[in-house]
């Protein structure tokens, strides 16, 4: 994994969040077993094997905790390239096909557009094996010059 600061600091963050450490129960549960496989500046790569605690009635991943995932990957990736707090300002979503639990998928998140305090990012989850695209998340995203430290002190 490349190393810069920003990197470092998103990374230790989204850590915090799946231990549990940082943030609400929600993410904890949404991002239970969440591995990085790849990070750089603005680039990231994940493994991931949806857990039973994310099924809608059906077995399914549910749509709800999909977006959720979506979006924590994007701030993270944000911040891995911006070094500063965003908030998520449009967040359009595609669900092309669904995901049973305990099925393995890939994520790859990549910032495409940046627009000074307006940033852009796509997140893409793939069914591992064959490549078969399930959701793709596009988000811009505003920062502001809050740290993650700053926001968590307020």
């Amino acid at each position: 994994m490349e190393g810069s600061d920003s990197l470092k600091k998103s990374l230790s963050w989204l850590h915090g969040v799946i231990n549990g450490k940082i943030g609400h129960g929600l993410e904890v549960i949404i991002l239970q077993g969440l591995r990085v496989i790849h990070a750089e500046k603005g680039f990231m790569r994940f493994d991931f094997v949806v857990p039973n605690v994310v099924s809608d009635v059906h077995g399914n991943w549910s749509f709800g905790a999909l977006a959720s995932l979506l979006d924590i990957i994007g701030i993270v990736t944000i911040y891995s390239f911006a070094n500063r707090v965003i908030s998520t300002v449009d967040f359009n979503v595609s669900y092309y096909s669904t995901i049973k639990i305990q099925e393995h998928v890939e994520i790859e998140s990549k910032v495409n557009a940046n627009r000074g305090k307006l940033m852009h990012v796509v997140v893409e989850v793939r069914r591992k094996g064959n490549g078969e695209v399930i959701a793709e998340g596009k988000l811009w995203m505003a920062s502001n010059k809050l740290t993650f430290a700053q926001v968590s002190k307020l």
